[in-house]
Formats: C-alpha cells, sequence, structure tokens
C-alpha cells in the first residue's frame, strides 16, 4: 500500500492513502506539532469529509488500537498449527497495580507459563521485552500462551 506525503507550505506534511473504499485517510502533521487525522469525501479525494485534532496521547492510543490487532493476528496465523496456543492483547490500563512497574515485577511467566513477547506503545513496536520493561498506562502487550494462563496474566495485570 502506498503512503503519499504532500508538504503543506506553512502547515506541514499530509500523510495518508487511498482505502479500499477509495476514501483518502491520513494524519496531517503541522509543524507546531499538532496532529489531526483526516478522511477525504468519497467523490473528492483532494476535499475532507472529517478533521479530528488528536493530542499526543489520542494520536498514541490509536497507533496502538491499530497496530497491535495486526500484530496479533500475525502471531494467530503463525501459532495455527500449535493446538492449545493462542496469542492475545492485554491493557495497561491507570488503575493496573503493573502501570509504571516492570515485567519482572509481574512473574508473569512463572505465574502464568504465558509470555509478553511485545509490547505498542505509542505506535512503537517494543519486542521481546525483558524484565527491565517499565510499563505505563495505555501500554498494549500481546502476550502468548495457552487460553488459561492469558486469562491468569489478564487478571494479574489488572488486579495484582
Amino acid at each position: 500500500m502506498n503512503v503519499d506525503v504532500t508538504a503543506l507550505p506553512g502547515i506541514g506534511v499530509r500523510k495518508d492513502f487511498e482505502a479500499r473504499s477509495g476514501r483518502r485517510i491520513g494524519v496531517v502533521d503541522h509543524r507546531d506539532g499538532a496532529i489531526d487525522l483526516i478522511v477525504s469525501k468519497l467523490d473528492d479525494p483532494d476535499a475532507c469529509l472529517a478533521q479530528i485534532p488528536l493530542t499526543a496521547d489520542e494520536a498514541a492510543v490509536l497507533a496502538n488500537l491499530l497496530g497491535a490487532p495486526q500484530l496479533v493476528a500475525q502471531l494467530r496465523e503463525d501459532h495455527r498449527d500449535m493446538p492449545g496456543i493462542t496469542t492475545r492483547q492485554l491493557h495497561i490500563g491507570n488503575e493496573s497495580p503493573y502501570e509504571g512497574r516492570t515485567l519482572g515485577e509481574t512473574g508473569m511467566r512463572t505465574r502464568t507459563k504465558a509470555s509478553i513477547v511485545a509490547v505498542m506503545r505509542a505506535g512503537q513496536l517494543h519486542p521481546s521485552p525483558g524484565p527491565d520493561f517499565t510499563f505505563t498506562a495505555d501500554d498494549m502487550l500481546v502476550v502468548v500462551g495457552t487460553p488459561d494462563g492469558l486469562d491468569a496474566a489478564s487478571k494479574i495485570l489488572t488486579h495484582g
């Protein structure tokens, strides 16, 4: 898929692509650091149907929502011939007892036999995080294990 990058003099840069629907979807990165999510009109790809200003935190959450499912889908495909092994996304919320704490402090693998194989944060993938990796609110964890292990991992991340 091609991403078109267009300089917007005095404003910033527009980055967008054409979706299967024919609409163009993208972002405008403003020179002042502002970010807008944009969606074109169906009949005029140069005209915006919607322009939604996003804070940096909102852009990061959106990136996590869009990026983590693709990684999980790929891992599920990779594990399809391994019965009993599955992949799930688990979220670190503001109320998680592990927000601001390290992966090692969870004791995840020892307690559940599930492994945290990646963390999506602010649109950035952190593969194979080590025990010293510190979680922050809105991290999206990609966890591999048995269904029971994944249920236990979810409870740990939510309740401790």
